[in-house]
């Protein structure tokens, strides 16, 4: 029975900050030589309320495993239809490509896409505080309260499509 309650405590504490559908995470604050906005300054977690956000977390080497779902989510219009937002957080430890071209990459794409905030992620934090996916393409989606809503590590299908333009459409 002790080691019941033990292995029970333990996988307990194991799990404390992985996300949790209807829960909000750990509130988690990216700066400095760690990362931040691509535009300067700190990104904190907190920043995922009031809007319903998809979060796109990626190493760079999986950019494009998700642009179908990307591509979809664009012509679905949903900032003219209320409170939605986008994030791209870059897992940048994750690939052997250099900071300064990713960097690069990003301030071009911040400048195409200005309503989009992008994050640079230098230490792989969100893996470690989240638990999120490494070495892969991360979708989530935030309610207005910045509750986790939706999940999904690798490539998305289209019934993982379907639900998750449902879960958006419902908390607009």
């Amino acid at each position: 029975m002790k080691i019941k309650l033990t292995l029970a405590a333990l996988l307990t504490t194991l799990n404390l900050y992985a996300l949790t559908i209807g829960e909000a995470p750990k509130n988690v604050t990216i700066e400095g030589e760690k990362g931040g906005l691509v535009t300067g300054g700190a990104w904190n977690s907190n920043m995922l309320k009031n809007k319903v956000f998809v979060m796109f977390y990626v190493d760079p080497d999986e950019k494009d495993v998700n642009e179908d779902f990307s591509q979809a989510l664009k012509k679905k219009h949903y900032r003219e239809k209320g409170a939605f937002g986008s994030i791209a957080i870059v897992n940048m430890a994750a690939t052997w490509k250099p900071n300064f071209a990713i960097e690069a990459i990003l301030k071009g794409k911040q400048k195409e896409f200005p309503k989009t905030i992008y994050v640079k992620d230098k230490d792989k934090t969100l893996v470690k505080e989240w638990k999120i996916a490494d070495d892969a393409s991360n979708i989530v989606i935030f309610s207005k309260d910045g509750k986790v809503l939706f999940y999904k590590s690798g490539k998305m299908s289209e019934d993982d499509t379907q639900k998750a333009f449902q879960i958006i459409e419902e908390n607009l």
